[in-house]
């Protein structure tokens, strides 16, 4: 039973008999502990999904993040001073409980009292991951993922290879392996600006608790395109009514932390689309999973459609990149 399991990992931190709840049961198994008036989260790494030293490098970091003033959640050593712990086939780790409330939930419109605000407040957050990243100097043998083109659209994606996704018929498989080859020859990592980031920024990833902002949930970060960050954390709020003004604030918050070129984001929105039509491949089995496939395929396919028929290629994007805070960036289907 994975609640023994984790509450044997727990004697490891000295909290024996805390009371556990379920929060998330996917790629981890992540429990909310409590134990006298502390809170934390435990966490159970999927057997098989990350190498050890990969959950080591991302703890580092995460530590790294919060020593420079960050609010993420903070690994905490176990009795023998390790971040990371075996027990009953798993690697478990604790982390500090970040206080507030999810900014939302994918499918759900958001509530928010300053929505123009909180948003460039999102995109300042993302560029301080971004700035204080570029500035460690890595710790021998941090290894991550690589959302790179290889990671995205090579022919084993991070994600899966997308266009054999069982919901794509014959015509819209070739439609998608076109966008692909499109966006393959496109898309280069000569000269665009890469690093390490978070890769799931979502609304769910992003606590709000008064006027702090706090970011949660690295288990996908890696080396990866900025504009793929970017475009992970505006893409599932393109039916927001006023998704411009939405966009733009964060663009905005993020130029005034460090500087951004987003001629080719409108690109990294349709990649950032196509990867879910790979993420869902392996979970058709999963609750919700029918109603996600059909969001997915709903919001990927007019974004090919239009790319095909030349809307997102970079010389056809009416986009305004510029780097003082006036950009402007209409969204590829809406």
């Amino acid at each position: 039973m994975i609640e023994a399991t984790a509450q044997n990992a727990l004697s490891s931190w000295g909290l024996d008999g805390a009371h556990l709840s379920l929060v998330a049961q996917r790629e981890n198994i992540v429990f909310r502990v409590k134990h006298a008036a502390a809170q934390y989260a435990l966490r159970l790494h999927r057997p098989g999904y990350q190498s050890v030293q990969m959950m080591k490098s991302e703890l580092a970091w995460m530590q790294h993040l919060g020593a420079e003033g960050l609010n993420v959640p903070a690994p905490l050593p176990s009795d023998d001073g390790a971040l990371l712990r075996a027990v009953g086939g798993y690697q478990a780790d604790l982390l500090t409980w970040l206080s507030g409330t999810p900014m939302g939930e994918t499918g759900k419109p958001l509530d928010l009292p300053d929505r123009i605000g909180t948003f460039r407040r999102v995109g300042r957050l993302m560029a301080r991951v971004h700035q204080v990243s570029d500035d460690w100097d890595l710790p021998e043998g941090f290894e991550r993922k690589s959302w790179d083109i290889g990671g995205l659209l090579g022919d084993a994606p991070l994600w899966d290879r997308f266009w054999d996704n069982p919901g794509l018929s014959d015509t819209e498989r070739a439609r998608v392996m076109a966008a692909r080859d499109g966006l393959r020859a496109e898309l280069s990592d000569d000269g665009l600006d890469l690093g390490l980031i978070h890769a799931d920024m979502l609304r769910e990833n992003i606590m709000i608790d008064g006027d702090n902002l706090g970011l949660i949930d690295f288990d996908d970060s890696g080396f990866g395109f900025r504009l793929f960050d970017v475009a992970t954390a505006l893409f599932k709020n393109r039916a927001e009514p006023d998704f411009d003004g939405l966009q733009t604030a964060f663009l905005n918050g993020y130029r005034e932390v460090r500087p951004l070129d987003t001629t080719l984001l409108p690109q990294f929105m349709l990649v950032r689309a196509l990867s879910y039509l790979g993420w869902i491949i392996t979970r058709m089995d999963e609750p919700g999973a029918k109603t996600r496939q059909k969001r997915f395929l709903s919001s990927s396919l007019p974004m090919v459609d239009a790319y095909l028929e030349g809307i997102g290629p970079v010389a056809r994007v009416k986009t305004d990149h510029r780097n003082d805070g006036s950009s402007s960036i209409p969204p590829l289907d809406h």
